[in-house]
């Protein structure tokens, strides 16, 4: 950092993410019983400092006439700004204790919270200047100082004038009072922090906008806690991902996009272009033509089971991680199978339709409870086992058939083949993934060798089944009813239509790939798979990969870290250390892991070190990726 650069911070909604006076109404007005009215006439008011519409001096009158607040009050408002210190300054308390010389905060709100604030990221208590208030003896707040000059207009202005500081000074903060110093002539730029708070007339007024510290000392290739602002770092969710994802990325710093609908591909190379990360569900395709116009993606998550809609060894020649969420949707998918098998065997759906059509029809015909029924599963892995346990549970007989070795559960049943399995049962459900070799394993032949009446469903892939076969079996009788969650073709958004042969048929129940769609699984799903791709970003961690070397790494502490992907051939490794040797920098911790396509080396070395070897260690031949983490 140039010893001649002078970085002055606003308080309120800048460090903190609150606004001290704000939250000191609530606390003191929290037993009152129009509180929350007077705490909004007060934030209102705030904002009116804020935007510029009312001057300083006007604001802190009409807020402090309508606090009712105490030093004990203050001190609980110390304790919650204290927990809601800005977590970019929080991340970055070694800069700003490093260069605190050169570092001050001029704040409209009062040296009572401020200062204990700010002394935990270690600035320095001369450097600090704010209000203060007047009280009386009984303890209570009774106005400020009017001889502040930070209580008057044009207050910061002026404070800057009297602390005359030498060098390029730059105000960063989210306010009116902080964009007019701007005019003044004694500030090179004012730079608008948006991290806790968007003023949109204070962003017009400003030289640059920063979404967080990282983002304004990258800007400013100052020492900081990450080597690229998560701020700058692009994630863009599809398909209406759950909202627990939205708020875990936003979390963290992370500038996020989201759409309700799928993209085809060329909407997708469109939008992806300055993406790092991005998220979808089922219907969004991730090609390889998409991932050739995705330069900057690292990591890709699948908000559901599958990830047959990616191009797995596009992605991984492309050096991109791809998550999925395996077992967080298995109850849903699970619970609804068990409903279905219990609406078919009982002909529900026929009886409720005819009755919204005014038809009466009651009858036990065909009607059959499930116990005592056969019940065979077709895939026996984390959904299927699941339903095996709920099924024998209910009084189903249980056999299933899977063609890897798998233990049974219970009283299960194993098949040795999936004829015996379909022409001994009487419900037959599959759950089987979604890999090419699946593809129609069920149609004409296997129709025929089911048992005649019996009970079909489909909650896995579309693709799985021969959608025409079943229909035909389903008008012949030969299956008695059906429930189809999947289809080989699916619009990308509710407002296209469904085309199917499955339509209009007797006892078969349609639904739109709604296995997974419980608010349960979803939050399940948005928490695992948004933890992955986080931690990938952070560590490094591609634990939870499909198609990445599984390494599970910590936080990298007091060291950088130096993520190498490249083509599995032999040698890669020893050319990295040869680099790091030759400038004798100091490996703290590595790691390596292959597969049949790539290997990862995750190094960890000292924080001093030569740039060329990032160059050298881009340009080691079969480098597919490589990226540094502070």
């Amino acid at each position: 950092m140039k010893q001649d650069q002078v970085f002055i911070f606003d308080f309120d909604s800048t460090i903190v993410q609150l606004e001290g006076l704000d939250e000191l109404a609530a606390i003191s007005l929290a037993k009152a019983p129009d509180a929350k009215q007077r705490v909004a006439a007060i934030e209102e008011i705030t904002r009116q400092g804020m935007d510029g519409e009312i001057s300083i001096t006007q604001s802190l009158k009409q807020r402090l006439s309508q606090i009712k607040a105490k030093r004990s009050h203050i001190d609980q408002l110390i304790k919650l700004l204290k927990k809601k210190i800005t977590p970019s300054f929080k991340k970055n308390k070694s800069f700003l204790k490093k260069y605190r010389k050169q570092i001050y905060v001029l704040s409209s709100g009062f040296h009572e919270y401020v200062d204990p604030v700010v002394k935990e990221l270690g600035i320095l208590p001369d450097h600090v200047f704010a209000n203060t208030f007047t009280f009386n003896s009984d303890g209570e707040i009774t106005g400020f100082d009017p001889n502040n000059p930070l209580a008057r207009e044009h207050g910061k202005v002026t404070q800057i004038e009297l602390l005359n500081p030498q060098g390029e000074v730059y105000v960063i903060g989210d306010g009116y009072t902080d964009y007019e110093t701007k005019d003044s002539g004694l500030v090179k730029e004012f730079v608008a922090f948006v991290e806790n708070v968007r003023r949109e007339k204070v962003v017009a007024k400003a030289d640059r906008v920063a979404r967080s510290l990282d983002e304004l000392l990258y800007e400013k290739d100052l020492p900081r806690n990450l080597s690229y602002p998560k701020s700058k770092i692009q994630v863009l969710l599809l398909e209406a991902v759950h909202p627990d994802a939205v708020k875990a990325f936003k979390d963290q710093g992370f500038s996020v996009e989201t759409h309700t609908d799928a993209l085809d591909d060329e909407k997708l190379i469109k939008a992806i272009r300055n993406v790092s990360v991005l998220g979808i569900r089922s219907k969004t395709r991730i090609s390889s033509g998409v991932l050739r116009n995705a330069p900057r993606l690292l990591a890709a998550g699948a908000f559901c089971i599958g990830t047959e809609q990616i191009d797995l060894n596009a992605a991984t020649e492309r050096g991109v991680a791809v998550f999925n969420a395996p077992f967080s949707n298995t109850r849903s998918v699970v619970e609804l199978a068990i409903g279905e098998m219990i609406m078919l065997m009982r002909r529900i759906f026929e009886g409720s339709s005819a009755l919204h059509q005014g038809k009466w029809q009651k009858s036990a015909s065909g009607c059959f409870e499930i116990r005592g029924k056969r019940l065979g599963i077709v895939g026996y892995g984390n959904i299927g086992s699941q339903l095996s346990v709920l099924a024998e549970s209910l009084g189903l007989e249980v056999y299933y058939y899977d063609v890897v070795e798998k233990l049974a559960l219970g009283n299960a049943r194993k098949c040795r083949s999936l004829k015996e399995l379909l022409s001994n049962v009487d419900v037959v459900t599959i759950h089987v993934d979604g890999r090419v070799a699946n593809k129609c394993m069920i149609g004409e032949k296997e129709f025929k060798q089911m048992r005649k009446g019996a009970v079909f469903l489909n909650l896995s892939r579309g693709h799985i089944v021969d959608v025409a076969a079943l229909a035909d079996a389903v008008r012949s009788g030969r299956v008695g009813g059906a429930a189809v969650d999947v289809f080989p073709e699916e619009p990308l958004s509710n407002r296209e239509e469904f085309i199917s042969e499955l339509r209009g048929l007797p006892n078969v129940i349609l639904t739109p790939h709604i296995g997974g769609s419980t608010l349960e699984a979803q939050r399940n799903i948005a928490h695992y798979v948004s933890e992955r791709l986080i931690q990938y970003i952070d560590s490094g961690s591609s634990f939870g990969s499909v198609n990445f070397p599984q390494i599970q790494l910590p936080i990298a502490q007091r060291a950088h870290r130096l993520l190498h992907i490249h083509r599995n051939v032999p040698g890669i490794l020893a050319q990295i250390n040869s680099i790091l040797a030759e400038a004798k920098c100091n490996i703290l911790g590595q790691y390596l892991k292959t597969n049949e396509q790539i290997g990862y080396v995750i190094t960890d070395v000292n924080k001093k070190y030569e740039e060329k070897i990032i160059n050298q260690m881009k340009s080691i031949p079969d480098t597919i990726k490589f990226r540094i983490l502070y």
